[in-house]
C-alpha cells in the first residue's frame, strides 16, 4: 500500500466513522468520453556513458494516455483451471498446508479455489446490488481501523482490514519489525524465507488483518530506487523464489497475501504520473516473473500500481490485468488499486475488483466505484455480472484462506488512533520471532572484504564504534520519525508504508557492548559524524576501529535529507565515506559496517590498506545489532550474498532514474535496456563492477566438484502433445493458465555437484547455477535459474541438487505469444557468484 501526496497523513488523524457507506455517495463526473488523451511529456534519453539520472529539461517528448471509452461493455467470466492433479508432481494442496521447502511438487490450488468459489457464489445470491459494490469499494481512507477497509454486510459478511507492510504490521504496537524483504533476498535460503513469511502472517492474523499488504517484488531496476529494500532485488528468478516462498508462508498462517505492485512501478519519481514503457520480451521474462510465480504459490490478492504501463494506467490496464493475469497466468484471486491509483469506474471492465482506499482521494467523500460503479450497471454501461465476478473473487480470497471460521481473531488494534483505549486491545503478537529476525540478519550480512582474517574478531583488547549508525539515535528512540522518515541512529528499515513500529531495536553499541563485556574489551564510541578530525583520534591506537555508515531511501511521500523517496544518489549519507577514511588514516585496523537500502559507491577508501573488513548488513529490523555482533564475532560464518550488483561508478548502471517533468505532464519512462538490467548488463557490456550480483566471502573456503546433469523424464502423458512442441522449439497455443501449465513448470533436469567444506569453520555456501542461452535467443550472457543453501562441518562433503523447468530454459515468442526453447546448446555454469564460476556443464536434448 503506499500513500502519495500526503507526508503528515499520519500524524494528523481523523475521528472514526463506523458507519460511512462509500457505495451510497452521488456518482461523479466522467473524466473523459474519449479513448486516448494527448498529454505533453519531456525528458532526455540517458547518455550510458555519462550519466544515470536522465534530464527532462532539454528536449520534449509527447507521451499517449490511453483511456477507457465510457461505452457499453459485455463481460464473460473467466473459465476455471481444468488441470487434474498429478501425485508427486502437481497435488492437491491447502493453503493452510504448502509443500514443504525444496519440494519439486508444483502446487494445486484448484480444488481449495473451486470450493471457495462456490461458497462465494452462494453467499452473494442473496446481495443486492448495492452490497455487491459494496464488497468491491473501500470505506474511505481513515474511516476504519486499519489503512484499508471493506464494510460489513450485515451478518452475513464482517468485512474485510487490509494492512501493510511488507516486513511487518504497520502502525500497531506489540509487533516484531522483520529483516526488510531485500535482507530476506540476500539470505539465498528459502527456508529462512518461508519462516519470515509465516511469522509475519502469524503476527497479521493475531491482530486481525484480514489482507497483508505484502510481498513487494518490484525489480531493483534502478539503483537508486526508493522503495527496492521492499522488493527482493535486481534479480527475477531470485525475486520470483523469494516471492513464493513469503507467500506459502503468510498464507499457511491464514492471512491473505498481496503481491505488489502490478507492474513497473521501479522508480519514485513522478510514480503517479509517468510511463513505464516495456516491450512485450522483457515484460515477460523480468518484470513479470515474480507475479507468475505468486500465482503459483496461490496469492490471493494482487495490487496494481500507480504508473501508466506503455500509456495506460497499470489499474486500468486490460492487457495487464485480463490478458495475462488474469488469463495467461490463471489469476483465481482479485486485484486491489493502490490507495489513490483507481483512475476510472471503467477500470472495472478492465479488471480492477477493489478500489483501495475507496475514495478518489483521500477524505473527498466520492468513489470510482461505490456509487458510481452501482449507476454504471443501472445504466447499461456496465454488466451486473461483471461486478459479480468482482465480489466473488474477493470472497472466494477470504474463504480460501477459511476467514470465515468464528475462530479468525477480529481486528484489536486502530492504526489511525492508537491510543485510543476502546479500539485498541493491545494484543502481543511477537511471540518468540526476535530469534528468526536476528538469524535472518546474521544469514543475510555480506561479506565484502576480510584482509588478512581481520574476521572474525577474537577478543580485541580494545575497541571504538565510530558513526551514528552505531548508535541508538540521538534522541527518543526508533520511531522518533513519522513512518521512519529520517535517519538517526542504527539504520534497520527504510521509510514510507512499507515498515512497521519499533517495539524496541537493538543497535549495534549495545550488542557490541554485551559482547565486550565478556571478553574484557575495553569500548569508546564516536558518534558524530561530521568531526572527522576527532574520529580519527579516537580510532588511534585501538586494536579495531569499527565504522557504521548508512545510506538511506523510501517512498516518495516523505522526503529526507533531500531525498524524495529516490536516492539522490549512491553516497554514503552523513558523510560516512569521510568518516571511514578518518578512521583508517590512524588505525590499520578498520573495520566498516554498511546499513543500507541498496548499492553504494564505495570506491573512494574499499582499496585503502587499512580497511581491513567490511560486512554489508542491510536493514536488520529489531535485532539490527546483535546481527551484525554475530557475524563480527563469528557466531555465525557469513553465508549471504548481493541481490544486486554493486558498480565502481552510478553511471556503470545500465538503467537511469529519469527525473522531469511536470504537474501537467506524463513522463516517458524507456525500458530501453531491456534485458540487459543489474548483472545482466554488466555482462553484455563487460563492465567491471566493484562486487558482482551474487558475491559474498566466508569465513570458510569450500570447494565445487563433481558436477552432473539428469534429464527427469516425466512418467505420465499428460500435456504430452505440448511437451513435444516445446522440445522441438515450437511455441504452443495461448490458453487459460498457458504460463504456469504443468508441462512448462514441472522438473525437467537436476543438476547435482560436491561442495566441500575446507574450513576452518562450520558454514553455509550459496551454489549459483547460471544459464547461458545459445546466441540465437540473444539474450544476456549469464542468467541466474537455480541457487541452493547447503551447511556442513569442516571436512564435510554435501551433495547439492538443482532442478530447472522448461520454463527455467525458455523464452518469450513476442510474434506467437508463448514459451519456446531457443536453438542450440543451452549451457549452465556454477559458481560461487555471478562471475565467479567453477563448474560447467551442457543440457542434453
Amino acid at each position: 500500500m503506499s500513500t502519495p501526496r500526503a507526508a503528515s497523513l499520519f500524524l494528523l488523524l481523523v475521528p472514526f466513522f463506523a458507519t460511512f457507506s462509500i457505495a451510497q455517495i452521488s456518482c461523479i463526473p466522467t473524466l473523459s468520453d474519449s479513448s486516448t488523451s494527448l498529454i505533453e511529456s519531456s525528458f532526455v534519453p540517458p547518455s550510458w556513458a555519462t550519466t544515470a539520472t536522465a534530464s527532462a529539461a532539454a528536449a520534449e517528448n509527447t507521451q499517449l494516455r490511453t483511456t477507457i471509452p465510457i461505452e457499453s461493455q459485455t463481460f464473460v467470466a473467466f473459465p476455471s483451471p481444468t488441470q487434474k492433479s498429478i501425485p508427486g508432481l502437481f497435488d492437491y494442496t491447502d493453503p493452510s498446508k504448502p509443500p514443504p521447502v525444496g519440494s519439486s511438487v508444483i502446487p494445486d490450488f484448484n480444488d481449495a479455489w473451486g470450493n471457495a468459489y462456490k461458497k462465494a457464489k452462494h453467499l452473494i445470491s442473496s446481495f443486492s446490488l448495492e452490497q455487491k459494490v459494496n464488497i468491491t469499494t473501500g470505506v474511505g481512507w481513515q474511516n476504519g481501523r486499519c489503512v484499508g477497509n471493506i464494510p460489513p454486510v450485515g451478518d452475513k459478511f464482517p468485512g474485510l482490514c487490509l494492512e501493510d507492510s511488507p516486513l511487518g504490521v504497520r502502525f500497531a504496537d506489540f509487533v516484531t519489525a522483520f529483516p526488510a524483504a531485500i535482507n530476506a533476498a540476500a539470505t539465498f535460503n528459502r527456508r529462512l524465507m518461508r519462516l519470515r513469511g509465516f511469522a509475519m502472517g502469524k503476527e497479521h492474523v493475531g491482530k486481525g488483518v484480514n489482507i497483508a499488504l505484502g510481498p513487494m517484488m518490484n525489480i531493483g531496476r534502478v539503483a537508486q530506487g526508493g522503495r527496492n529494500w521492499e522488493g527482493f532485488g535486481a534479480d527475477p528468478f531470485l525475486s520470483g523464489e523469494a516471492a513464493y516462498e513469503t507467500i506459502l508462508g503468510m498464507q499457511a498462517a491464514g492471512v491473505q497475501a498481496c503481491a505488489k505492485h502490478y507492474i513497473n512501478n521501479e522508480q519514485e519519481h513522478k510514480r503517479t504520473t509517468s510511463s513505464s514503457n516495456v516491450d512485450d520480451r522483457t515484460q515477460h521474462e523480468i518484470y513479470l516473473m515474480p507475479f507468475l510465480k505468486s500465482v503459483q504459490a496461490g496469492v490471493a490478492s494482487l495490487m496494481c500500481s500507480y504508473n501508466l504501463v506503455n500509456g495506460t494506467y497499470a489499474c486500468e490496464n486490460d492487457a495487464l490485468l485480463n490478458t495475462i493475469l488474469k488469463g495467461e497466468m490463471g489469476f483465481q484471486g482479485f486485484v486491489m488499486s493502490d490507495w489513490q491509483a483507481t483512475m476510472s469506474t471503467m477500470s472495472a471492465i478492465t479488471g480492477l475488483d477493489m478500489t483501495m482506499p475507496g475514495d478518489v482521494s483521500f477524505h473527498i467523500g466520492d468513489s470510482y466505484f461505490g456509487g458510481n460503479l452501482t449507476a454504471f450497471v443501472q445504466n447499461g454501461t456496465l454488466p451486473e455480472d461483471r461486478v459479480d465476478d468482482m465480489a466473488t473473487r474477493i470472497l472466494a480470497a477470504w474463504y480460501f484462506l477459511k476467514q470465515d471460521h468464528p475462530s479468525y481473531p477480529r481486528t484489536n488494534f486502530d492504526a489511525f488512533l492508537p491510543d485510543n483505549e476502546a479500539t485498541n486491545d493491545h494484543i502481543d503478537v511477537q511471540e518468540d520471532h526476535y530469534k528468526l529476525v536476528r538469524e535472518i540478519g546474521a544469514a543475510s550480512t555480506v561479506l565484502l572484504k576480510n584482509v588478512d582474517k581481520a574476521l572474525p574478531l577474537k577478543k580485541p583488547r580494545t575497541m571504538v564504534l565510530i558513526g551514528s549508525d552505531a548508535s541508538p539515535g540521538k534522541v527518543s528512540g526508533p520511531n522518533q520519525f513519522a513512518d521512519l522518515g529520517g535517519n538517526d541512529g542504527v539504520l534497520a528499515m527504510g521509510w514510507g508504508s512499507g515498515t512497521a513500529n519499533f517495539t524496541y531495536l537493538i543497535s549495534p553499541y549495545e550488542a557490541l557492548q554485551s559482547r565486550a563485556r565478556e571478553d574484557r574489551t575495553t569500548v569508546s564510541w564516536f558518534f558524530d559524524d561530521f568531526n572527522t578530525d576527532m574520529a580519527g583520534n579516537y580510532a588511534k591506537g585501538k586494536s579495531v576501529a569499527i565504522v557504521f555508515i548508512n545510506s538511506d531511501s523510501g517512498e516518495q511521500y516523505l522526503t529526507v535529507d533531500g531525498n524524495e523517496g529516490d536516492r539522490k544518489n549512491l553516497t554514503a549519507w552523513h558523510g560516512g565515506d569521510q568518516l571511514v577514511l578518518a578512521a583508517a588514516a590512524q588505525n590499520n585496523n578498520t573495520i566498516v559496517v554498511i546499513n543500507s537500502v541498496g548499492p553504494m559507491i564505495l570506491e573512494s577508501w574499499i582499496d585503502h590498506p587499512n580497511v581491513t573488513g567490511v560486512i554489508w548488513a542491510g536493514l536488520g529490523g529489531n535485532e539490527a545489532g546483535n546481527s551484525i555482533a554475530d557475524v563480527l564475532y563469528g557466531k555465525w560464518n557469513p553465508s549471504g550474498r548481493l541481490p544486486y550488483t554493486i558498480a565502481q561508478r552510478l553511471e556503470d548502471y545500465s538503467a537511469p532514474l529519469y527525473l522531469g517533468g511536470d504537474e501537467t505532464s506524463i513522463l516517458s519512462i524507456p525500458y530501453t535496456e531491456g534485458l540487459n538490467i543489474d548483472y545482466r548488463g554488466f555482462d553484455a557490456k563487460n563492465i567491471t563492477p566493484r562486487f558482482e550480483f551474487g558475491y559474498g566471502l566466508s569465513y570458510s573456503e569450500f570447494k565445487y566438484s563433481n558436477v552432473k546433469v539428469k534429464k527427469i523424464e516425466a512418467n505420465d502423458d499428460v500435456e504430452q502433445d505440448e511437451r513435444d512442441v516445446w522440445d522441438k522449439g515450437g511455441v504452443n497455443p495461448i490458453g487459460q493458465g498457458m504460463s504456469n501449465s504443468v508441462w512448462l513448470q514441472q522438473p525437467l533436469y537436476n543438476v547435482t555437484l560436491d561442495i566441500e567444506n575446507r574450513g576452518p569453520y562450520f558454514g553455509g555456501d550459496i551454489p549459483q547455477l547460471y544459464v547461458h542461452f545459445p546466441s540465437s535467443a540473444e539474450e544476456p550472457p549469464s542468467l541466474l535459474k537455480g541457487f541452493a543453501n547447503v551447511e556442513a562441518d569442516v571436512g564435510e562433503t554435501k551433495t547439492v541438487s538443482i532442478i530447472l523447468s522448461r520454463y527455467d530454459l525458455s523464452i518469450w515468442d513476442v510474434e506467437k505469444q508463448g514459451w519456446k526453447k531457443p536453438k542450440g546448446t543451452i549451457r549452465f555454469s556454477i559458481g560461487t557468484s555471478s562471475r565467479d564460476l567453477r563448474l560447467k556443464g551442457n543440457f542434453p536434448a
